[in-house]
């Protein structure tokens, strides 16, 4: 199949981060076109066979991000017709396969609840209520510097100028009250009908305020492994019709995790002398969530149990692994700025 490049590819600017990444490049680029169609989906192979993790390997992460952004179209230069390019879907299903049974070897889920919507929504509320450990959110409001405040938005960039967008993708496959609860939270994060108030748009606006560039993708070089996985098990939750128990309860370990944070991070930000330009997503937050965590708990995710208990288990490991995932990218930040450090890849500029 050829995938027809309409125009000079910003693709090209990005450095590969080993064979899987760099056929994909070659092939979305259009360069080396027949080369990267045919090397991917056995550089893929040979990738997972070698790699000690999944989740932290730069080369398999980033041709994951790459893959999904065909879906998307989130990355300018990449042609619509790559979506279903077969190389690439079958490099895809190699390297999710990979990334999936680690995740699933590593996260274990031993208390399922009931399928009862208020047996699932207190399951999760006692679930992600659990203190974790160290927190970065508590760092970043007494201690975080400009520099390391600079790279927190460049690495949250990577999901959140896309906000809401991963779990969209389970609207058409929910139905009945789970299915109402999804869009009804999913209305609040794309404005409920102002362009302005879309959340991905208000968090472009804090990039510009601190100076960055709020352009998607633009940072992408610049974030390590962990980070890409983040997004990457969101997408790879979403796009897949036999997960929607895992995005299900991705979304509602992130509601419920996502109130107090935003109010520590809104509360950094300020101490280091930023205006409403750059705190206004952080404190859209702290309101919208509070509420948002109750419909993701009881409304979606309860009412998804009640409706298909066969998905109990999946719900449940998606909430765990957004809150181990999530973990994961941020204790990478936390160790990173305790030991004097940079978070992002070496080399990058905040």
């Amino acid at each position: 199949m050829s995938v027809t490049v309409d125009t000079p590819s910003p693709l090209l600017a990005l450095q590969p981060r080993g064979p899987v990444s760099e056929a994909l490049l070659q092939r979305l680029s259009g360069v080396g076109e027949e080369t990267g169609a045919s090397a991917a989906p056995e550089a893929a192979r040979r990738a997972v066979g070698r790699s000690e993790s999944v989740t932290y390997d730069e080369d398999i992460q980033l041709a994951l991000f790459l893959l999904y952004a065909c879906f998307y179209g989130s990355l300018e230069g990449i042609s619509a017709d790559a979506e279903w390019d077969t190389a690439l879907i079958e490099t895809r299903s190699v390297l999710e396969a990979a990334f999936e049974a680690e995740l699933r070897e590593r996260i274990q889920v031993s208390d399922v609840p009931d399928a009862r919507a208020r047996d699932v929504a207190k399951a999760l509320f006692d679930l992600t209520s659990a203190d974790s450990g160290p927190s970065l959110s508590r760092y970043f409001a007494k201690r975080a510097t400009e520099e390391q405040a600079r790279e927190f938005l460049m690495q949250k960039s990577i999901y959140t100028l896309r906000e809401a967008d991963p779990h969209s993708w389970a609207i058409p496959r929910l139905r009945g009250g789970a299915k109402a609860a999804l869009v009804e939270i999913q209305a609040d994060e794309y404005g409920g009908g102002r362009p302005d108030r879309v959340h991905a748009t208000i968090y472009a606006k804090t990039m510009r305020g601190a100076g960055l560039d709020d352009t998607y993708g633009g940072y992408l070089g610049d974030v390590p492994a962990i980070t890409l996985a983040s997004h990457n098990m969101m997408s790879m939750f979403g796009l897949n019709r036999r997960l929607v128990g895992a995005i299900v309860g991705h979304l509602a370990a992130f509601e419920m995790t996502s109130a107090i944070p935003n109010r520590l991070y809104g509360d950094g930000f300020r101490r280091l002398g930023y205006g409403e330009d750059v705190t206004d997503y952080f404190d859209e937050h702290v309101e919208a969530d509070a509420v948002h965590e109750q419909i993701a708990g009881r409304d979606m995710a309860g009412a998804l149990a009640e409706d298909r208990p066969e998905l109990l288990h999946d719900i449940m490991f998606g909430a765990a692994a957004c809150l181990t995932v999530d973990g994961w990218m941020g204790q990478h930040m936390l160790e990173s700025w305790t030991d004097g450090r940079s978070s992002l890849r070496a080399g990058a500029a905040a």
